[in-house]
């Protein structure tokens, strides 16, 4: 008896309310096809007065699944959170847009105000964004504080749509006089490049209001990560800028560095992985020493910077008392380089913020059958090394299988990076992923 009452207590919990307004239906793998299958869901959601949240992330819902739950989200005025990230998994990206559309309209019909939207980890591509096209330009959105739209596959074209409803939705909340006051941005892996990149900074400038941006890994390139630069200077609140795994070179790392001159409240910058290159660096450190009063974190990993450079970015750091991390692993340092630059950190006792050093490493007998020779930078000198994408593939193999050693799941983060596989981008950033997922933590 009193198994059987622990049982179905937890089975409560696990379902339904989990704080004051919300019902969870997270990570219970399920699969919903029909309004027959999410009969209790629907029961739930009409018996739940003061719904403000529902979470029904970690399951996987039809088109007559959610077109059922809309229906039941029709009477619910009070309704601000809609975490639902994850949740089309196995389904056709056919099936995502009119899912999407059933559930925001039934939200205006309820005439909701929402605070959150999460629907991160959809891959609905740009016909995902036209499902949720109308919800965010209608008063729905007008509170709207975050929008969650990481690992969504939303590309060029989704970019421009989500600009452009968002530019439409600032305009007629501003028309009521509620101007849309959005907060915090995700959109993380969605291909978005130059011209997706730049659409939305047209967007993030005219709200003027974003306190976090976060758009890693979306193959923007100088223009649009100028254009983003040009964008954060009008958001003078801005405290996590997170474009890691872009490509600024010289010129956009050079044009962010003037955007960080206006901002005053930035507190976590993570250009890794981002090729600022010394110049870049040299700017961003003159930057930081001008200004960023209360930077906590910066992150310029990876990112070609020679030794000088380094130095430079570590003196600019003095006097920051709130600072608690500084990485600069995989630049081009060498030992030399590594030694003077924990030496600089030390010396202004902060040399437990760098963690350990990494620098590029020599690399032997790896096969060179690529037509073309790329080159790594090693310690002391560069050696020519050729790859192809089939090596990667065959690296991101192994490191799905069980016997795959996860202790080795740094090296091969760190061989990633290298120079020589920017030829192999793709299955590079397949393999990537792959060491995201297998993570002990993950």
């Amino acid at each position: 008896m009193a198994t059987d009452a622990v049982a179905q207590l937890a089975d409560s919990l696990a379902k339904t309310q989990v704080t004051e307004g919300e019902l969870s239906y997270k990570g219970q793998g399920r699969k919903f096809d029909n309004a027959q299958s999410v009969e209790e869901i629907v029961k739930e959601i009409q018996e739940f007065k003061g719904l403000q949240a529902l979470r029904l992330e970690g399951n996987t819902y039809g088109v007559e699944a959610a077109q059922a739950i809309a229906k039941a989200l029709e009477t619910k005025s009070e309704f601000k959170y809609c975490y639902w990230s994850d949740m089309f998994t196995g389904r056709l990206r056919s099936e995502i847009p009119p899912a999407l559309n059933s559930l925001g309209a039934a939200l205006m019909t309820a005439g909701a105000r929402l605070t959150v939207l999460d629907l991160s980890d959809n891959a609905f591509g740009p016909d995902g964004v036209k499902g949720i096209e109308k919800l965010l330009k209608s008063t729905a959105c007008h509170t709207l504080q975050e929008l969650r739209l990481n690992n969504c596959g939303m590309g060029i074209g989704g970019g421009k749509i989500l600009a452009a409803a968002l530019t439409e939705c600032y305009k007629q909340s501003s028309a009521q006089g509620t101007p849309l006051g959005l907060k915090v941005f995700i959109a993380g892996r969605n291909r978005l490049e130059n011209d997706g990149a730049t659409a939305l900074a047209q967007a993030f400038q005219l709200m003027g209001s974003l306190e976090e941006v976060h758009v890693p890994q979306n193959g923007i390139n100088h223009p649009g990560v100028t254009a983003l630069a040009t964008a954060m200077q009008h958001n003078p609140q801005l405290r996590v800028l997170n474009l890691n795994d872009n490509t600024f070179t010289k010129k956009g790392a050079i044009a962010m560095a003037q955007a960080l001159k206006h901002l005053r409240s930035v507190q976590v910058i993570n250009f890794g992985d981002c090729l600022v290159r010394s110049e870049g660096a040299i700017a961003i450190a003159e930057a930081i020493t001008e200004g960023l009063p209360i930077l906590k974190e910066l992150n310029l990993s990876f990112g070609e910077i020679t030794g000088e450079a380094a130095l430079l970015v570590a003196q600019s750091v003095e006097g920051k008392a709130t600072l608690e991390k500084l990485d600069l692993n995989g630049n081009c340092l060498g030992e030399e380089g590594c030694d003077a630059l924990r030496e600089v950190m030390d010396g202004l006792n902060m040399g437990d913020l760098l963690g350990s050093l990494r620098y590029w490493i020599e690399i032997l007998n790896y096969p060179c059958v690529s037509p073309s020779p790329c080159l790594i930078q090693s310690e002391d000198k560069v050696k020519p090394v050729r790859v192809v994408p089939g090596h990667l593939q065959a690296l991101e193999y192994v490191v799905r299988q069980d016997y795959f050693p996860q202790d080795h799941i740094a090296v091969l983060e760190a061989f990633i990076h290298i120079q020589a596989l920017e030829s192999c981008s793709s299955s590079r950033n397949i393999l990537k992923s792959t060491l995201e997922q297998v993570r002990p933590e993950n």
